[in-house]
Parts: C-alpha cells; sequence; structure tokens
C-alpha cells in the first residue's frame, strides 16, 4: 500500500570517507562508582556544582555519559541531562510512582544536540542573544520529568570512537535501547512509568526507528506510552521539502509579493512535478510515486546534500551558501527599482517557462525556486544574503540574525565539571553526522514512511499513541508534507483519517492556537504561528500542546463513528478550517540587522485584491479534497 517511489527507495550505497571522525570518549570525575549502572549512581550524575551566570535555583538535575552496550565500544556513550518535575520525582525507587509519566527529547539533525532544545525551547534555562542565562517560565519539566538526550553517538556530549559512529538508524535504535537499559537502572522508577518519546525535525526519523526497535525487543527496558513528533522529517524529501511548496506560499503570500501570475506558475510547476496530490478523507489507494525531477540546479554535490537531509538552521544555510557559490543564481543588492523591473521581466518571461514544461534550472526543487525568487525579488528579502532568509520561520527576514549560541556556556570548564561532560570534545550545536565512520555518504537506510503503517498498527496492538505535530510557519518542513504522511499510512484497517483536521484549540488565554484532529489513537495538531521549532516563537502554545495532548487526553478533534453511521467530532468542525489554507497568524515581515528589528505589512487593498483572488484560484482542490462517503 505505499506508495512514493521516493519514500519506499532505501539507500545504502555509502562511499569511502574523505576525513576521519573525531575518537572521543567520556571524562570520569572524581566519585564515579566502581560498580556497575545502579541507584548509587545517581548521587555521581546529581548536579550539585554552581552553573556560570546561573542566578535562579533548578530543580534537583542530573547529567552525564551512559553507555549504548555497543560491543566492541565502550566509549560510545549517550550524554543525558534530566530535570526533574518535583523533588524525588527521578530518584524514586523501583515500583514508586507507576503511573506518572517522564519523557525523553530528542533533537534532529542529523547530528544537531538535544541541548539545543534545552536552551532554545523547552528546558529551563535558555540562551539569550547576549550569552545571558535566563529561566524558561514553560519549562517542559514543570510538567513532567524530562530528560534531554544527545544521540546518535558523536554527537553534541555524546562520544564515540573513530569506528563507532553508527552505521544507519537500525544500529541508532538498538544504541538507544542501551542507553535506556543503563537508564533505568540508574533511575530504577523509570522502567515501570509511562514513557512519552518527543522530539522534532530529523527526529521524524530517528524516532520511527527508536519505537520500530521497542517493539521488536520482547522485554523492552521502558512502557512505551506515546511518541509525538514534531515538524518531523518521516517521509520523502521530496515529500516534506518539495511537495508542500504551494500550500506554503497560499499561507504567505508574502514570499511572491501577493502576485497572482507567480503563484500560478508554481501550481503549474507543482502539478508537472506531480505534487499536487488531491487528498480525501479517507484515502481509498496509495498515493502514485513521485520521481523527483532534478533540474540545473542540483549538480552532484547538491544531489548528495539534498538525499541527507538539511533540517537544522546551520546546515541548511551551509547547503544554501555553497549553492550561491557554485551556481551564482542570486543577484547583487540592486536598488528597488532595478530589482522591480528584473522581477517584471521575469514575469513576462513566465508563458515560455512554465505552460508545459519543468523549469530547467531549478527541476522539481521548488523549495529553492521559491527561496531565490523571494531573495531576487521580494521585499523584504530581496537584498538580502542567504542568512537573510529562515527556512524555519517565514516571517523572519532578520540579516544577519542576532546569535542564540549555548556553546560559550557549555564549554566552560565550570559547566563542563558540574554536568559531567567529556574532556575530550567541545560541545557543538551540530556537526555533520559521519555516517559508517564517513563524512561522504548517501541516506543509509529506508525513510520511516516505508514502514510507517506497520508502526503504526503495532502501535495500535502496544496501546501506544502517536502524534505528530506542525508549526504553520515552517517552510522546510512544511504541515502539508505531514498531512500527506499520514493520508498515506494505513492503521486500524483504514487508510489516513476519515475527516479533514478542522477543529479549532486554543492556549490557556483563549487565543486561537491552531488545528486538532484525532482517529484512532493517532493526533494530528497544527500550531498557529508557530515554525520549525514550536516552543521557539510559541512556547505558551507548545505548552498547552505538551499538557493537553501528548501528556493529557484532551478529547477535543477527536472523532467518533458509531453504528449507525453517525460521526461527532469533539469541538466540531469549522468549514474555514477545512478549506485547507490556514492563514499566517500576522502579514507582518520582520527585516533589520540583529536585534533591531522593523516589520513590514503590506497595504491592505493587496491583501484583499489576494484574498479575492486565492477563492477561485483553491476552489477546485478544495472541491476536490473532500471527505469521503
Amino acid at each position: 500500500m505505499l506508495g512514493f517511489g521516493a519514500v519506499l527507495l532505501c539507500i545504502a550505497t555509502l562511499a569511502a570517507g574523505q576525513d576521519t571522525p573525531s575518537n572521543t570518549y567520556p571524562h570520569n570525575y572524581t566519585g564515579i562508582p566502581k560498580t556497575g549502572y545502579g541507584p548509587d549512581w545517581q548521587h555521581y550524575f546529581e548536579v550539585t556544582e554552581p552553573l556560570p551566570n546561573v542566578t535562579v535555583p533548578l530543580p534537583r538535575n542530573y547529567a552525564g555519559s551512559l553507555g549504548v552496550n555497543r560491543a566492541g565500544h565502550p566509549n560510545d556513550t549517550l550524554f543525558f541531562w534530566a530535570v526533574e518535575k518535583e523533588e524525588g520525582s527521578l530518584s524514586a525507587k523501583a515500583g514508586e510512582r507507576s503511573d506518572e509519566p517522564w519523557l525523553i527529547w530528542l533533537n534532529g539533525g542529523p547530528g544537531a544536540s538535544s541541548l539545543l532544545g534545552f536552551f532554545a525551547e523547552n528546558g529551563p534555562l535558555h540562551v539569550t542573544n547576549t550569552y545571558s542565562i535566563v529561566p524558561n517560565n514553560y519549562s517542559w519539566n514543570k510538567l513532567v520529568d524530562a530528560i534531554w538526550v544527545d544521540q546518535p553517538v558523536g554527537t553534541g556530549f555524546s562520544t564515540a570512537d573513530t569506528t563507532g559512529y553508527i552505521s544507519d538508524e537500525d544500529q541508532m535504535g538498538q544504541d538507544f535501547l542501551g542507553f535506556l537499559s543503563n537508564l533505568v537502572k540508574v533511575f530504577p522508577s523509570l522502567a515501570e512509568r509511562p514513557f512519552y518519546l518527543t522530539g522534532e525535525s530529523y527526529a521524524g526519523t530517528y524516532i520511527p526507528y527508536i519505537v520500530k526497535a521497542i517493539f521488536s525487543t520482547p522485554n523492552p527496558p521502558v512502557k512505551l506510552a506515546k511518541f509525538a513528533i514534531g515538524d518531523g522529517a518521516t517521509p520523502a524529501l521530496s515529500v516534506f521539502e518539495m511537495l508542500p511548496m504551494l500550500s506554503v506560499i497560499e499561507t504567505y503570500p508574502q514570499l511572491i509579493s501577493y502576485d497572482p501570475e507567480v503563484y500560478e506558475f508554481f501550481k503549474t510547476q507543482t502539478h508537472l512535478c506531480g505534487y499536487d496530490l488531491n487528498l480525501t478523507y479517507p484515502e481509498t489507494a496509495p498515493f502514485p510515486t513521485i520521481d523527483t525531477h532534478w533540474g540545473e540546479i542540483a549538480d552532484t554535490m547538491a544531489i548528495a546534500d539534498r538525499k541527507r537531509g538539511r533540517y537544522s538552521k546551520s546546515a541548511f544555510k551551509n547547503a544554501l551558501a555553497a549553492k550561491v557559490k557554485r551556481q551564482g543564481q542570486l543577484l547583487a543588492v540592486r536598488d528597488l527599482e532595478t530589482r522591480e523591473e528584473r522581477r517584471q521581466a521575469w514575469k513576462r518571461d513566465l508563458s515560455g517557462r512554465s505552460n508545459t514544461t519543468i523549469d530547467p534550472f531549478y527541476g522539481c526543487d521548488l523549495l529553492d525556486f521559491v527561496i531565490d525568487y523571494a531573495l531576487n525579488y521580494t521585499f523584504p528579502w530581496k537584498g538580502n544574503d542567504y542568512d537573510g532568509f529562515d527556512v524555519y520561520f517565514v516571517p523572519d527576514a532578520l540579516d544577519p540574525e542576532a546569535p542564540l549560541d549555548a556553546s560559550v556556556f557549555l564549554n566552560d570548564n565550570r559547566t563542563r565539571a558540574a554536568i559531567h561532560a567529556p574532556t575530550s570534545k567541545d560541545w557543538e550545536e551540530e556537526f555533520s553526522y559521519p555516517f559508517n565512520n564517513t563524512y561522504n555518504y548517501t541516506f543509509p537506510g529506508c525513510r520511516p514512511m516505508a514502514f510507517l503503517s506497520e508502526l503504526a498498527t503495532n502501535a495500535s496492538l502496544h496501546n501506544v499513541s502517536m502524534i505528530f505535530y506542525s508549526g504553520n510557519a515552517d517552510m522546510l518542513v512544511a504541515h502539508r508534507g505531514t498531512e500527506v504522511t499520514i493520508q498515506n499510512t494505513t492503521w486500524g484497517g483504514i487508510q489516513g483519517f476519515t475527516r479533514k483536521p478542522s477543529t479549532p484549540w486554543y492556549d490557556d488565554s483563549g487565543n486561537f492556537a491552531g488545528i486538532v484532529h484525532q482517529e484512532r489513537n493517532l493526533t494530528f495538531v497544527l500550531v498557529n504561528g508557530a515554525g520549525h521549532e514550536v516552543g521557539d516563537a510559541f512556547p505558551s502554545s507548545a505548552w498547552v500542546l505538551l499538557r493537553e495532548f501528548i501528556l493529557g487526553s484532551n478529547p477535543t478533534g477527536l472523532v467518533t463513528t458509531f453504528g449507525n453511521g453517525t460521526v461527532t467530532v469533539v469541538g466540531g468542525e469549522d468549514p474555514i478550517l477545512a478549506e485547507g489554507i490556514l492563514p499566517a497568524a500576522s502579514s507582518a515581515i520582520y527585516y533589520g540587522p540583529g536585534t533591531t528589528v522593523s516589520s513590514y505589512v503590506p497595504p491592505s487593498a493587496t491583501v484583499a485584491a489576494w484574498e479575492s483572488f486565492i477563492v477561485t484560484a483553491t476552489a477546485t482542490a478544495i472541491a476536490v479534497a473532500s471527505t469521503s462517503a
């Protein structure tokens, strides 16, 4: 039933490396137990020394390195930082607090440290653009015992010897099971408590593989209750990165200056590339295969970059900068009049380029096509360099952005000693992960979409709930790709949802926070206004999402079908939200250098004209993407 040829392509080709990965190892601090892992290690891992420039008290917390039990690689470890919800909740004895949940958070990459989430999204401390450390009022540990884990081995403060890096995601899953088995030896109550596995971005690949490993283990070390993936790289790159571009433009027409002609051009390219899938509820057949057509822009290096993925901010910008250097496509900074002349010339050339053929230069790489258009022709992006386009949060056109860098704090020797971090390496936010101990490779495995139906079926059998959530302002892993992934997945004997997600949910202040939909143990949440890192710009929404839909059992959006065919949806269905376009939370685009922020709001007449146009332009698609009987 699994469509998408690109999704099913399990790439196993690995090339010879150009560089040797680092050889790193954990550090044994004073007081390390001489016994195997057990509760006596709690005292060793407890963070008791003061952290530099942290002036607020923290809940009791623990940090350090735990082995993954990989034979022949004793220095392969994962670094964790665990923060208690309340005094004694993590140090509880085996059998205690058996109904209280605990949570692990993973960032993506591949090769991104989960301390990025700790310091920028959902941890108790945040780093500011002045490198100061401040408390986070929306830290997830206020609701649940929370643990941030750097993984796979070698990522962040985790360690690996030169031949110990993972070869593929299956090995990553086994390493993580080894880590979990040691974690519950140190904190024995966790073995019987409900476990919630959460993460974002490339964790959309990690988490399905970890869950698959748990389901494949006769006696797993933990009791998985739910997994939650935010803005996840779960399907093929073409599905989450390129297919959704027209929906991104419909959400943020600012990208194309609200220009109907440019919209029609990208709409045609979307059709020619096979990206204009019509979603029905439920689906009756697998989606057709999508074979990505690469244009001239995708030279050999660029294709390798795309197969590997660009799911973290610096990785994406590095790839974009390299593309700009190689192709020289971005215009030099020119005055606005010259820019407008070039935009009009580009538009006059549309008819010859887009009627019946895929653009020869960009091919079906619509993401880079839209980015280049905005950087060349659309205010306030035009005139910026690649740093001036934030693919993770569309309204952000700041150039350059103010840094949010935790490395100064984490690499301070006082911090390093306090959290029992290794001395054999410095912490990096992210690095190019050397699968199979080489830096020159393609994606070494199957995208999780290839086994997602099987995973969802097993989740139902094990009474494990699933959550997929997306920020509405994320351009790289846009929510349309997640919706396509769900509709191409079969669980409970049905392919996809039976109703189109259209139920509103609200934050604690009563503000509209997005759309929620729940069927057959699977929940989809769209977070209004949020970007790729939902907990960054919209921490209050992320807090409610965690409390109500991840940890809690809020029934909003729950579909119930009765024997007589009657269907109810808790919270109702909003016909406007069912139209398929959730407009941007604000029409403002923010620009300027660093923290000097200005905002550009388009003229109301421009917005009104666009709204009149788009109703007609999307009417056919809305009619087709309806609920099936």
